[in-house]
This record gives structure tokens, C-alpha cells and sequence, in this order.
């Protein structure tokens, strides 16, 4: 489980273009709003892991992130 959820992160982490705590004077909330979805996305894929399994978990976590980061603002 540890491995998974590493990898997991990692993959989130490495698919976000930004993932800085700011970005700078004149910046949005992409920042902040980036961290947020992170951690919703990491509780979602962890309650379909635990609600209906392994081999769900696998077709539903890409499905999660994509729209997660659809989400994200665009500023």
C-alpha cells in the first residue's frame, strides 16, 4: 500500500505543471488550488481503493486525475 500510494503521489506530482507554493506577486491561485485538488485527488482514489477494490482503483485512479487537473483554474 505504501508503494502504491508513493507511486501514486509521484505520478500526480510529476503530471502537475506547476507545483509551487506561489507564483509570484501578480499570480492566481493555480498555486494553492494545484495543492488542494492534490489532496482531494489522493482521498478519492483511496475511498475507491477501499469501497470496491484493487483492480477498480487502477481503471478509476488515471480517470480521477485527468479530471482533477480539468478542473484546476486556467489563469
Amino acid at each position: 500500500m505504501k508503494r502504491l500510494m508513493g507511486s501514486l503521489s509521484g505520478c500526480a506530482l510529476a503530471m502537475m505543471p506547476a507545483a509551487a507554493w506561489a507564483e509570484g506577486a501578480g499570480g492566481g491561485y493555480r498555486g494553492i488550488a494545484s495543492i488542494y485538488f492534490t489532496l482531494i485527488t489522493a482521498i478519492l482514489i483511496y475511498g475507491v481503493y477501499d469501497a470496491f477494490g484493487k483492480k477498480v482503483m487502477y481503471v478509476a485512479a488515471p480517470l480521477i486525475v485527468i479530471g482533477m487537473y480539468m478542473l484546476l483554474p486556467k489563469t
